[in-house]
């Protein structure tokens, strides 16, 4: 899959819903009713961060959830990404890119999303085709604003905006015309999945899943 293929594929599932989570899951018992709930509540497409031991064992039970789609973030190297895939993810998002990211993007038929921060980044990677990609971390780097200035001399270019972004910051992102969809870690907080309130953390993906774009 190309590079252009791939950001094809990827925007098609950032069209899905206004929200993907991102999510940094500790307990692999979490992971399936974890899943369960953002689908009944309108967030099918899932970014599991490859941040904990357990996260591939999550990626692999979350996958054999009905109507959920698994990416993995995070993903830094190539034996990560075959990983991930392996596991059951059909995308993954990177912080930023490498050469052999990118190849290995190609080799296992990928939907790379990968992070970019300057014009020259996002240049670089449009040069090889990318033109959906992760703006990161978006808050930290000038949010809704640094997003909008960049799409003046880009307009080709679409973004994923992840970092930081709260419920009340999202909609500033969704309303520009180069955001596709907006990551966010709200919908699933650790202290939700510990209490185990699935039918709470629904009512957050309910909620994301309204946000107007």
């Amino acid at each position: 899959m190309t590079p252009t293929e791939q950001s094809e594929r990827a925007l098609k599932l950032c069209q899905l819903a206004p929200v993907i989570p991102v999510l940094v899951i500790h307990d692999p018992a979490h992971a399936r009713p974890l899943a369960e709930a953002l689908v009944a509540g309108g967030l099918p497409v899932l970014e599991v961060t490859l941040r904990t031991d357990c996260a591939l064992d999550a990626i692999a039970q979350m996958a054999q959830v009905e109507g959920a789609v698994l990416g993995a973030g995070t993903v830094l190297t190539p034996a990560q990404m075959e990983a991930a895939r392996n596991a059951g993810a059909i995308f993954a998002v990177s912080p930023g890119s490498t050469p052999a990211l990118i190849d290995a993007a190609r080799v296992n038929d990928m939907a790379l999303l990968p992070g970019a921060q300057t014009c020259s980044e996002v240049m670089t990677l449009l040069e090889q085709g990318y033109t959906l990609q992760k703006f990161f971390p978006a808050e930290s780097i000038g949010g809704a604003g640094a997003l909008k200035s960049i799409g003046g001399p880009l307009p080709q270019v679409n973004f994923c905006p992840t970092g930081s972004i709260t419920p009340a910051l999202a909609p500033d992102y969704l309303k520009l015309p180069n955001v596709a969809c907006v990551g966010g870690s709200w919908v699933a907080p650790k202290a939700m999945m510990d209490a185990g309130d699935w039918a709470g953390i629904t009512e957050l993906a309910r909620a994301a899943s309204g946000l107007p774009r």
